[in-house]
């Protein structure tokens, strides 16, 4: 080859360098400041230098551990197990194009930042197994995107928010094992696309809401182990999905209303069966039996 070949070769090799070089800092410069400022808060916050797996906050967003980036905006966070410790931040709420966000089997503690309510993009939120206290905040109702909310086993308490019934598009919604108070809000009738409804083990009372009788595609009913009393709503009868349900462990007055059910739909019912009078049931008693789901067995890796 002669000079004048080598030469083109080199320029031809330099430009290729220079344009993987301005590419992958487009990746990085894509990301905006405040986003990548949220990720920074989140890793000092909860002891990003004692995670099973850190990041190299000097590098680039890209690499970092759980991190997903698409379109330049970060899109998912998945620090599953990863011995997270301390709070959330309240810039959490500026990671406006998160879609999914999986902070589960962790140590965290502290509130549920009511910032988190800006992520109106985001579809999954689990955060359970970890040490969470306070309320749910009031505008989770604005997370209009939610598909899955789990916060099973934690210390969550208050009321569970009215505006939790402007999530149309919830399909599971699991805050098991908390200290929840008050009654359950009538708006999650609203949730049509419910499949899976987990209030096992709180401190919750009153009547059952009958507006859950709505809920066409519901699954799994588990309300056990709480203080509800009253009793079985009669449109309960109209659950043609329902598989699981689970009511024992509370101060239901009456099963009355049990005989509107289709009972042999049920894959799982469990009751308090020295208050049902056998009159009441027409299926084989046999069939049933008593256990507690917590879903802790529901991992998602």
């Amino acid at each position: 080859m002669n000079i004048l070949g080598q030469k083109m070769k080199n320029r031809n090799l330099l430009a290729l360098v220079v344009g993987c070089l301005g590419f992958f800092g487009m990746v990085n410069a894509n990301v905006p400041e405040n986003e990548k400022n949220a990720l920074l808060a989140l890793y000092h916050h909860t002891g990003g230098q004692k995670w099973n797996t850190t990041w190299d906050i000097d590098g680039d967003v890209t690499t970092w551990y759980g991190v997903k980036v698409a379109n330049g905006h970060v899109v998912g966070i998945d620090l599953f197990r990863n011995n997270l410790s301390g709070k959330l931040p309240d810039a959490i709420g500026d990671l406006g194009y998160l879609e999914y966000m999986n902070l589960a089997f962790n140590d965290i503690g502290g509130a549920i930042p009511e910032s988190i309510s800006k992520l109106n993009k985001l579809k999954v939120l689990k955060l359970e197994m970890n040490r969470l206290t306070g309320a749910i905040p009031s505008q989770i109702g604005n997370m209009g995107a939610l598909i899955k909310f789990t916060a099973f086993n934690n210390f969550l308490g208050g009321q569970l928010p009215q505006s939790i019934g402007k999530l149309t598009n919830l399909k599971e919604l699991n805050l098991s094992s908390n200290s929840l108070t008050g009654q359950i809000p009538n708006s999650l009738g609203e949730l049509s696309k419910l499949e899976s409804l987990g209030l096992f083990e709180n401190r919750l009372m009153g009547s059952i809401p009958k507006e859950l009788g709505q809920l066409q595609e519901l699954k799994e009913l588990v309300l056990a182990n709480n203080e509800l009393g009253g009793m079985i709503p009669q449109e309960f009868g109209q659950l043609a999905s329902l598989q699981i349900f689970q009511i024992q462990n509370n101060n239901i007055l009456s099963f009355e209303n049990y005989e509107n059910m289709n009972f042999s739909q049920f894959l799982v019912f469990d009751y308090d069966r020295e208050e049902i009078e056998i009159k009441y049931l027409d299926f084989d008693i046999n069939q049933t039996r008593t256990v507690d789901i917590k879903f802790e067995d529901k991992i998602e890796e």
